[in-house]
């Protein structure tokens, strides 16, 4: 028989919590032959102490490579198909459903932390069950994202993208500097300036 890589055994604050509940149980039962009322209280306190005396009752839980052990009961990994959580986690209440669709309800009297640690292994080593409906690889995150080895790249996917086209540059737009009827004034006045100039040419030419 191989060791255990874990062991959980009930916590010892259930323990103090069942006698807790117990005197609770014969208080409420002794005033309640004054005060018949106090027998609602001994039936609560009564209906603690059995529960917790249940959990306490369940045997140990041993973690191993290959199976669960719970007591003197033996349950293979492989033969885990489903584990599902009932939303108790001290102390803890999960259900395993096996290969031949039979279930089985695990409790645990344990704190959060133990309890924690417990379900955690149960959804470690519970590698061919569905961990709340979901595959075990995608409840871990254990998908493979890389690629496969040894498959050369697509050459359409590795292609460089092609260079983008040179633009060719915008021909300079020459907008006039003066409105038409400036240019025109401009105009007679070169015109102007064009004859005073053949007039004093012809003047000293004459003297």
């Amino acid at each position: 028989m191989s060791r255990p890589v874990a062991n959980y055994r009930p916590s010892r604050r259930y323990i103090l919590f069942a006698v807790l509940a117990f005197c609770g149980t014969l208080f409420s039962a002794w005033t309640g032959l004054r005060w018949p009322s106090t027998w609602i209280a001994a039936a609560l306190f009564g209906a603690t102490s059995l529960a917790l005396i249940a959990l306490l009752w369940q045997p140990g839980i041993e973690i191993h490579e290959t199976h669960l052990q719970l007591g003197r009961r033996v349950i293979l990994w492989r033969d885990i198909r489903r584990l599902d959580q009932t939303g108790w986690i001290a102390p803890l209440a999960v259900t395993l459903t096996l290969a031949n669709d039979r279930r089985v309800l695990l409790l645990y009297a344990g704190d959060v932390d133990s309890s924690t640690s417990l379900l955690r292994h149960l959804r470690r080593y519970s590698r061919s069950a569905l961990l709340d409906g979901v595959p075990y690889l995608q409840a871990w995150g254990e998908l493979s994202k890389t690629p496969e080895l040894g498959r050369t790249p697509d050459p359409q996917k590795t292609k460089e993208p092609a260079a983008a086209p040179q633009r060719q540059p915008s021909p300079a737009i020459h907008r006039p500097l003066l409105r038409p009827e400036e240019e025109e004034e401009v105009e007679r006045m070169f015109q102007r300036l064009k004859s005073v100039g053949r007039l004093d040419q012809r003047g000293s030419d004459e003297q």
